[in-house]
Protein backbone atom coordinates (compact mmCIF):
# COMPACT_ATOMS: atom_id res chain seq x y z
CA UNK A 1 0.00 0.00 0.00
CA UNK A 2 0.96 3.61 -0.62
CA UNK A 3 -0.23 6.83 1.02
CA UNK A 4 -0.28 10.34 -0.43
CA UNK A 5 -0.14 12.73 2.52
CA UNK A 6 -0.03 16.50 2.98
CA UNK A 7 -2.13 16.95 -0.16
CA UNK A 8 -4.97 19.29 -1.06
CA UNK A 9 -7.45 17.21 -3.02
CA UNK A 10 -9.54 18.19 -6.03
CA UNK A 11 -11.83 15.18 -6.34
CA UNK A 12 -13.00 15.83 -9.93
CA UNK A 13 -16.54 16.63 -8.83
CA UNK A 14 -16.56 19.44 -6.25
CA UNK A 15 -15.32 23.01 -6.62
CA UNK A 16 -13.17 23.01 -3.50
CA UNK A 17 -9.99 21.48 -2.18
CA UNK A 18 -10.06 19.11 0.77
CA UNK A 19 -7.18 18.14 3.03
CA UNK A 20 -6.97 14.35 3.26
CA UNK A 21 -4.72 11.33 2.89
CA UNK A 22 -5.23 9.11 -0.15
CA UNK A 23 -4.41 5.43 0.39
CA UNK A 24 -3.71 3.34 -2.71
CA UNK A 25 -3.95 -0.46 -2.54
CA UNK A 26 -2.99 -2.24 -5.74
CA UNK A 27 -4.63 -0.47 -8.68
CA UNK A 28 -7.43 1.16 -6.67
CA UNK A 29 -7.97 3.97 -4.19
CA UNK A 30 -8.58 2.29 -0.82
CA UNK A 31 -9.58 5.40 1.13
CA UNK A 32 -9.72 9.19 1.14
CA UNK A 33 -9.76 10.41 4.72
CA UNK A 34 -7.97 12.33 7.45
CA UNK A 35 -7.27 9.11 9.37
CA UNK A 36 -3.61 8.57 10.37
CA UNK A 37 -1.55 6.45 8.00
CA UNK A 38 -0.54 3.00 9.25
CA UNK A 39 3.16 2.50 10.01
CA UNK A 40 3.79 -0.13 7.34
CA UNK A 41 2.53 2.03 4.45
CA UNK A 42 4.92 3.78 2.07
CA UNK A 43 4.33 7.55 2.19
CA UNK A 44 4.57 10.19 -0.53
CA UNK A 45 4.57 13.63 1.09
CA UNK A 46 2.89 15.96 -1.43
CA UNK A 47 4.19 19.05 0.34
CA UNK A 48 0.85 20.86 0.16
CA UNK A 49 0.50 20.29 -3.60
CA UNK A 50 -2.86 19.60 -5.23
CA UNK A 51 -3.74 15.95 -5.85
CA UNK A 52 -6.37 15.34 -8.51
CA UNK A 53 -7.72 12.63 -10.82
CA UNK A 54 -5.87 11.78 -14.01
CA UNK A 55 -7.15 13.77 -16.98
CA UNK A 56 -9.48 12.25 -19.58
CA UNK A 57 -9.57 13.21 -23.26
CA UNK A 58 -12.92 12.04 -24.61
CA UNK A 59 -12.13 12.54 -28.31
CA UNK A 60 -8.90 11.23 -29.80
CA UNK A 61 -7.89 9.19 -32.87
CA UNK A 62 -4.85 7.07 -32.06
CA UNK A 63 -4.50 5.77 -35.64
CA UNK A 64 -4.97 9.13 -37.41
CA UNK A 65 -1.40 9.52 -38.64
CA UNK A 66 -1.68 11.83 -41.66
CA UNK A 67 -3.63 15.11 -41.78
CA UNK A 68 -4.54 14.23 -45.36
CA UNK A 69 -7.07 11.41 -44.94
CA UNK A 70 -6.93 10.56 -48.65
CA UNK A 71 -3.36 9.31 -48.15
CA UNK A 72 -4.11 7.18 -45.12
CA UNK A 73 -5.51 4.13 -46.86
CA UNK A 74 -2.17 3.60 -48.61
CA UNK A 75 -0.11 3.19 -45.43
CA UNK A 76 0.61 -0.18 -43.76
CA UNK A 77 -1.08 -1.08 -40.48
CA UNK A 78 2.28 -1.10 -38.69
CA UNK A 79 2.64 2.64 -39.35
CA UNK A 80 -0.61 3.38 -37.54
CA UNK A 81 0.37 1.14 -34.63
CA UNK A 82 3.71 2.90 -34.12
CA UNK A 83 2.07 6.32 -34.41
CA UNK A 84 -0.50 5.28 -31.79
CA UNK A 85 2.19 4.13 -29.36
CA UNK A 86 4.06 7.41 -29.74
CA UNK A 87 0.96 9.59 -29.48
CA UNK A 88 -0.52 7.76 -26.48
CA UNK A 89 2.79 7.85 -24.61
CA UNK A 90 2.90 11.62 -25.09
CA UNK A 91 -0.64 11.92 -23.74
CA UNK A 92 0.24 9.98 -20.59
CA UNK A 93 3.24 12.28 -20.11
CA UNK A 94 0.83 15.24 -20.15
CA UNK A 95 -1.30 13.72 -17.38
CA UNK A 96 -4.03 12.10 -19.48
CA UNK A 97 -4.54 8.72 -17.83
CA UNK A 98 -7.65 7.81 -19.86
CA UNK A 99 -8.66 8.48 -23.46
CA UNK A 100 -11.71 7.69 -25.55
CA UNK A 101 -10.88 6.89 -29.16
CA UNK A 102 -13.77 7.90 -31.41
CA UNK A 103 -12.77 6.04 -34.54
CA UNK A 104 -9.98 3.63 -35.35
CA UNK A 105 -8.58 2.09 -32.17
CA UNK A 106 -9.28 -1.59 -31.72
CA UNK A 107 -8.91 -4.62 -29.48
CA UNK A 108 -5.27 -5.11 -30.48
CA UNK A 109 -4.29 -1.64 -29.27
CA UNK A 110 -6.28 -2.12 -26.07
CA UNK A 111 -4.57 -5.46 -25.51
CA UNK A 112 -1.09 -3.99 -26.06
CA UNK A 113 -1.85 -1.36 -23.42
CA UNK A 114 -3.33 -3.86 -20.97
CA UNK A 115 -0.30 -6.13 -21.25
CA UNK A 116 2.18 -3.28 -20.84
CA UNK A 117 3.68 -3.49 -24.33
CA UNK A 118 3.32 0.27 -24.68
CA UNK A 119 3.04 3.12 -22.17
CA UNK A 120 -0.37 4.62 -22.71
CA UNK A 121 -3.50 5.92 -20.99
CA UNK A 122 -6.44 3.68 -20.22
CA UNK A 123 -8.22 3.19 -23.58
CA UNK A 124 -11.94 3.23 -24.34
CA UNK A 125 -12.65 2.51 -28.00
CA UNK A 126 -15.53 2.16 -30.45
CA UNK A 127 -13.65 0.27 -33.19
CA UNK A 128 -14.33 2.04 -36.49
CA UNK A 129 -16.67 4.98 -36.90
CA UNK A 130 -19.74 4.12 -38.98
CA UNK A 131 -20.11 6.10 -42.20
CA UNK A 132 -22.61 5.95 -45.01
CA UNK A 133 -21.20 5.80 -48.51
CA UNK A 134 -19.71 9.24 -49.15
CA UNK A 135 -20.02 10.09 -45.46
CA UNK A 136 -17.53 11.66 -43.11
CA UNK A 137 -15.54 8.48 -42.36
CA UNK A 138 -15.47 7.40 -46.01
CA UNK A 139 -11.91 8.59 -46.59
CA UNK A 140 -11.77 7.99 -50.34
CA UNK A 141 -11.29 11.05 -52.53
CA UNK A 142 -14.21 11.81 -54.88
CA UNK A 143 -12.28 10.40 -57.83
CA UNK A 144 -10.84 7.37 -56.13
CA UNK A 145 -12.32 3.94 -56.77
CA UNK A 146 -10.76 0.88 -55.25
CA UNK A 147 -11.40 -2.52 -56.86
CA UNK A 148 -12.70 -3.80 -53.52
CA UNK A 149 -14.97 -0.84 -52.76
CA UNK A 150 -18.09 -2.89 -53.35
CA UNK A 151 -17.01 -5.35 -50.70
CA UNK A 152 -16.72 -3.57 -47.36
CA UNK A 153 -13.77 -5.11 -45.54
CA UNK A 154 -14.17 -5.35 -41.77
CA UNK A 155 -11.07 -7.37 -40.89
CA UNK A 156 -8.25 -5.50 -39.17
CA UNK A 157 -5.51 -7.09 -41.26
CA UNK A 158 -6.71 -5.52 -44.51
CA UNK A 159 -7.06 -2.12 -42.85
CA UNK A 160 -8.11 -0.29 -46.02
CA UNK A 161 -9.69 2.45 -43.87
CA UNK A 162 -8.10 2.84 -40.43
CA UNK A 163 -10.78 5.19 -39.12
CA UNK A 164 -14.18 4.09 -40.37
CA UNK A 165 -16.34 1.43 -41.95
CA UNK A 166 -18.70 2.28 -44.80
CA UNK A 167 -22.15 0.78 -44.28
CA UNK A 168 -25.57 1.44 -45.81
CA UNK A 169 -29.04 0.19 -44.88
CA UNK A 170 -30.70 -0.75 -41.60
CA UNK A 171 -29.80 -4.45 -41.67
CA UNK A 172 -26.17 -3.76 -42.58
CA UNK A 173 -25.92 -1.13 -39.84
CA UNK A 174 -27.25 -3.58 -37.25
CA UNK A 175 -24.75 -6.22 -38.33
CA UNK A 176 -21.78 -3.85 -38.13
CA UNK A 177 -22.83 -2.47 -34.73
CA UNK A 178 -23.18 -5.99 -33.34
CA UNK A 179 -19.83 -7.01 -34.82
CA UNK A 180 -18.00 -4.04 -33.29
CA UNK A 181 -19.59 -4.66 -29.90
CA UNK A 182 -18.47 -8.29 -30.20
CA UNK A 183 -14.93 -7.02 -30.71
CA UNK A 184 -14.97 -5.20 -27.40
CA UNK A 185 -16.21 -1.73 -28.31
CA UNK A 186 -17.63 0.03 -25.26
CA UNK A 187 -19.69 2.42 -27.41
CA UNK A 188 -20.55 3.05 -31.06
CA UNK A 189 -19.67 6.17 -33.06
CA UNK A 190 -21.39 7.13 -36.30
CA UNK A 191 -21.13 10.14 -38.57
CA UNK A 192 -24.42 12.02 -38.50
CA UNK A 193 -23.31 14.92 -40.66
CA UNK A 194 -20.63 16.10 -43.01
CA UNK A 195 -17.19 16.84 -41.63
CA UNK A 196 -14.14 18.95 -42.24
CA UNK A 197 -11.33 16.44 -42.75
CA UNK A 198 -12.99 14.44 -45.51
CA UNK A 199 -13.12 15.85 -49.03
CA UNK A 200 -16.24 14.31 -50.53
CA UNK A 201 -19.05 15.29 -48.14
CA UNK A 202 -20.68 18.71 -47.76
CA UNK A 203 -20.34 20.03 -44.21
CA UNK A 204 -24.08 20.72 -43.92
CA UNK A 205 -25.19 17.28 -45.05
CA UNK A 206 -27.22 15.01 -42.78
CA UNK A 207 -25.87 11.47 -42.90
CA UNK A 208 -27.64 8.14 -42.32
CA UNK A 209 -31.41 7.88 -42.55
CA UNK A 210 -33.66 8.21 -39.51
CA UNK A 211 -34.29 4.46 -39.57
CA UNK A 212 -30.55 3.71 -39.64
CA UNK A 213 -29.95 6.02 -36.66
CA UNK A 214 -32.85 4.44 -34.74
CA UNK A 215 -31.30 1.03 -35.41
CA UNK A 216 -27.96 2.17 -33.96
CA UNK A 217 -29.66 3.61 -30.87
CA UNK A 218 -31.72 0.44 -30.36
CA UNK A 219 -28.72 -1.88 -30.77
CA UNK A 220 -26.48 -0.05 -28.29
CA UNK A 221 -29.26 0.26 -25.73
CA UNK A 222 -29.98 -3.47 -26.08
CA UNK A 223 -26.28 -4.01 -25.40
CA UNK A 224 -26.36 -1.63 -22.38
CA UNK A 225 -23.88 0.81 -23.92
CA UNK A 226 -24.30 4.12 -25.79
CA UNK A 227 -23.70 5.78 -29.13
CA UNK A 228 -22.17 9.08 -30.07
CA UNK A 229 -22.43 10.99 -33.33
CA UNK A 230 -20.04 13.26 -35.20
CA UNK A 231 -22.16 16.33 -36.05
CA UNK A 232 -21.47 19.98 -36.94
CA UNK A 233 -24.64 21.60 -38.46
CA UNK A 234 -27.61 22.56 -36.31
CA UNK A 235 -30.33 20.73 -38.27
CA UNK A 236 -28.41 17.46 -37.95
CA UNK A 237 -28.00 18.10 -34.22
CA UNK A 238 -31.76 18.60 -33.78
CA UNK A 239 -32.49 15.35 -35.59
CA UNK A 240 -29.97 13.30 -33.60
CA UNK A 241 -31.19 14.61 -30.25
CA UNK A 242 -34.81 13.83 -31.21
CA UNK A 243 -33.82 10.30 -32.31
CA UNK A 244 -32.32 9.55 -28.90
CA UNK A 245 -28.59 9.71 -29.73
CA UNK A 246 -26.83 9.76 -26.37
CA UNK A 247 -23.80 11.93 -27.11
CA UNK A 248 -22.64 14.37 -29.80
CA UNK A 249 -19.06 15.04 -30.90
CA UNK A 250 -18.24 18.65 -31.85
CA UNK A 251 -21.71 20.27 -32.02
CA UNK A 252 -19.89 23.20 -33.57
CA UNK A 253 -22.79 25.07 -35.23
CA UNK A 254 -25.45 24.57 -32.53
CA UNK A 255 -28.19 27.18 -32.11
CA UNK A 256 -29.60 28.26 -28.70
CA UNK A 257 -32.88 26.33 -29.06
CA UNK A 258 -31.02 23.14 -29.97
CA UNK A 259 -28.71 23.59 -26.99
CA UNK A 260 -31.80 23.76 -24.78
CA UNK A 261 -33.09 20.56 -26.39
CA UNK A 262 -29.81 18.82 -25.60
CA UNK A 263 -29.93 20.02 -22.00
CA UNK A 264 -33.57 18.93 -21.58
CA UNK A 265 -32.93 15.49 -23.08
CA UNK A 266 -29.67 14.96 -21.16
CA UNK A 267 -27.69 14.62 -24.40
CA UNK A 268 -23.95 14.95 -23.76
CA UNK A 269 -21.86 17.08 -26.12
CA UNK A 270 -18.06 16.91 -26.47
CA UNK A 271 -16.78 20.09 -28.17
CA UNK A 272 -13.29 19.90 -29.70
CA UNK A 273 -11.66 23.31 -29.99
CA UNK A 274 -7.99 22.27 -30.12
CA UNK A 275 -8.33 20.60 -33.51
CA UNK A 276 -9.88 23.73 -35.03
CA UNK A 277 -7.05 25.91 -33.72
CA UNK A 278 -4.39 23.36 -34.67
CA UNK A 279 -5.62 22.92 -38.22
CA UNK A 280 -6.08 26.66 -38.69
CA UNK A 281 -2.49 27.23 -37.63
CA UNK A 282 -0.71 24.26 -39.22
CA UNK A 283 -3.12 22.52 -41.60
CA UNK A 284 -1.74 23.89 -44.83
CA UNK A 285 1.84 23.26 -43.68
CA UNK A 286 1.12 19.57 -43.06
CA UNK A 287 -0.82 18.85 -46.24
CA UNK A 288 -4.41 19.28 -45.06
CA UNK A 289 -6.54 19.09 -48.25
CA UNK A 290 -7.72 22.34 -49.83
CA UNK A 291 -11.35 21.16 -49.69
CA UNK A 292 -10.95 20.64 -45.94
CA UNK A 293 -9.33 24.02 -45.36
CA UNK A 294 -12.29 25.66 -47.09
CA UNK A 295 -14.73 23.86 -44.78
CA UNK A 296 -12.61 24.67 -41.73
CA UNK A 297 -12.95 28.37 -42.52
CA UNK A 298 -16.73 28.02 -42.06
CA UNK A 299 -16.55 26.73 -38.49
CA UNK A 300 -13.39 28.17 -36.94
CA UNK A 301 -14.88 31.55 -35.99
CA UNK A 302 -18.16 30.06 -34.73
CA UNK A 303 -16.93 27.54 -32.15
CA UNK A 304 -16.47 29.80 -29.11
CA UNK A 305 -19.82 31.62 -29.44
CA UNK A 306 -21.68 28.34 -29.92
CA UNK A 307 -19.94 27.05 -26.79
CA UNK A 308 -21.62 29.94 -24.96
CA UNK A 309 -25.01 28.69 -26.20
CA UNK A 310 -24.25 25.29 -24.69
CA UNK A 311 -23.16 26.75 -21.36
CA UNK A 312 -26.21 29.05 -21.13
CA UNK A 313 -28.54 26.12 -21.78
CA UNK A 314 -26.85 23.92 -19.17
CA UNK A 315 -25.71 21.19 -21.58
CA UNK A 316 -23.53 18.50 -19.99
CA UNK A 317 -20.24 19.09 -21.77
CA UNK A 318 -17.19 16.89 -22.03
CA UNK A 319 -13.55 17.64 -22.82
CA UNK A 320 -12.11 16.46 -26.13
CA UNK A 321 -9.34 17.59 -28.46
CA UNK A 322 -9.60 15.50 -31.68
CA UNK A 323 -5.97 16.30 -32.50
CA UNK A 324 -4.63 14.29 -35.40
CA UNK A 325 -1.32 13.52 -37.05
CA UNK A 326 1.40 16.12 -36.69
CA UNK A 327 -0.72 18.49 -34.57
CA UNK A 328 -1.32 16.01 -31.71
CA UNK A 329 1.33 17.76 -29.51
CA UNK A 330 -1.14 20.68 -29.15
CA UNK A 331 -3.46 18.68 -26.87
CA UNK A 332 -3.11 20.94 -23.83
CA UNK A 333 -4.26 24.10 -25.64
CA UNK A 334 -7.84 22.85 -25.15
CA UNK A 335 -7.77 24.13 -21.55
CA UNK A 336 -6.96 27.73 -22.52
CA UNK A 337 -9.32 27.76 -25.50
CA UNK A 338 -12.27 27.03 -23.18
CA UNK A 339 -11.28 29.58 -20.56
CA UNK A 340 -13.08 32.51 -22.20
CA UNK A 341 -16.37 30.66 -21.64
CA UNK A 342 -15.88 28.40 -18.62
CA UNK A 343 -14.38 28.72 -15.16
CA UNK A 344 -11.26 26.75 -14.26
CA UNK A 345 -13.38 24.38 -12.18
CA UNK A 346 -15.84 23.79 -15.02
CA UNK A 347 -13.02 22.92 -17.44
CA UNK A 348 -11.26 20.62 -14.95
CA UNK A 349 -14.58 18.94 -14.14
CA UNK A 350 -15.22 18.41 -17.86
CA UNK A 351 -11.80 16.74 -18.17
CA UNK A 352 -12.34 14.48 -15.14
CA UNK A 353 -15.70 13.72 -13.50
CA UNK A 354 -17.94 14.70 -16.42
CA UNK A 355 -15.92 12.79 -19.00
CA UNK A 356 -16.12 9.73 -16.76
CA UNK A 357 -19.93 10.02 -16.89
CA UNK A 358 -19.92 10.40 -20.66
CA UNK A 359 -17.67 7.37 -21.10
CA UNK A 360 -19.83 5.30 -18.75
CA UNK A 361 -17.05 4.85 -16.19
CA UNK A 362 -18.33 7.01 -13.33
CA UNK A 363 -16.77 5.94 -10.04
CA UNK A 364 -13.98 4.14 -11.91
CA UNK A 365 -12.01 7.05 -13.39
CA UNK A 366 -12.09 10.86 -13.24
CA UNK A 367 -12.60 11.00 -9.50
CA UNK A 368 -10.60 10.73 -6.28
CA UNK A 369 -12.96 8.47 -4.38
CA UNK A 370 -12.81 5.14 -2.59
CA UNK A 371 -12.96 2.24 -5.08
CA UNK A 372 -11.90 4.20 -8.16
CA UNK A 373 -8.79 3.33 -10.15
CA UNK A 374 -5.69 4.99 -8.71
CA UNK A 375 -5.31 7.33 -11.68
CA UNK A 376 -3.73 10.24 -9.83
CA UNK A 377 -1.90 13.48 -10.61
CA UNK A 378 0.04 15.64 -8.18
CA UNK A 379 0.35 19.22 -9.43
CA UNK A 380 2.80 21.99 -8.51
CA UNK A 381 0.20 24.57 -7.55
CA UNK A 382 -3.58 24.86 -7.65
CA UNK A 383 -5.12 24.40 -11.14
CA UNK A 384 -8.49 25.65 -9.84
CA UNK A 385 -6.77 29.04 -9.52
CA UNK A 386 -4.19 28.74 -12.32
CA UNK A 387 -5.26 26.64 -15.30
CA UNK A 388 -1.94 27.25 -17.05
CA UNK A 389 -0.52 24.53 -14.78
CA UNK A 390 -2.35 22.05 -17.05
CA UNK A 391 -1.18 23.66 -20.31
CA UNK A 392 2.51 22.89 -19.88
CA UNK A 393 2.54 19.34 -21.32
CA UNK A 394 2.94 17.85 -17.85
CA UNK A 395 5.95 19.95 -16.81
CA UNK A 396 4.10 21.10 -13.68
CA UNK A 397 2.83 17.61 -12.83
CA UNK A 398 5.58 15.82 -10.85
CA UNK A 399 3.50 12.68 -10.28
CA UNK A 400 1.47 10.78 -12.87
CA UNK A 401 0.03 7.51 -11.59
CA UNK A 402 -2.13 5.16 -13.64
CA UNK A 403 -3.80 2.20 -11.95
CA UNK A 404 -1.51 2.37 -8.91
CA UNK A 405 1.69 2.41 -10.99
CA UNK A 406 3.89 5.47 -11.27
CA UNK A 407 4.32 6.63 -14.84
CA UNK A 408 6.30 9.52 -13.39
CA UNK A 409 7.38 10.30 -9.83
CA UNK A 410 9.61 13.29 -9.13
CA UNK A 411 8.74 13.35 -5.42
CA UNK A 412 10.82 11.10 -3.17
CA UNK A 413 8.96 8.65 -0.92
CA UNK A 414 9.56 9.22 2.80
Amino acid sequence: MLAFTNARIFDGINNKLVNANVIVDGDRIKSVSEAPVAENVEVIDCGGRVLMPGLIDAHIHAYFYDLNVNRMQHLPVTMYAHHAANMLGDMLDRGFTSVRDTGGADYGLWLAIRDGLIKAPRLFYCEKALSQTGGHADIRHQHHHHPHDDHVVMCGCCFVNPLGVVVDGVDAVRRVVREQLRRGASFIKFCGSGGVSTTSDPLDSIQFSDSEVRAIVEEVENHLVYCTAHIHPDRALKRAINLGVHCIEHGTLIEPDTARMAADKGTFIVPTLAVIAGLSEHGEEFGYPRESLDKLARVKDEAIDRLRHMKSAGVQLGFGTDLIGAIQPMQCIEFGLRSSVFSNFEILHQATGMNARIIGAQGEIGQIVEGAYADILVVDGNPLEDLKLMEDDGARIPIVMKGGNFHRNRLVAA
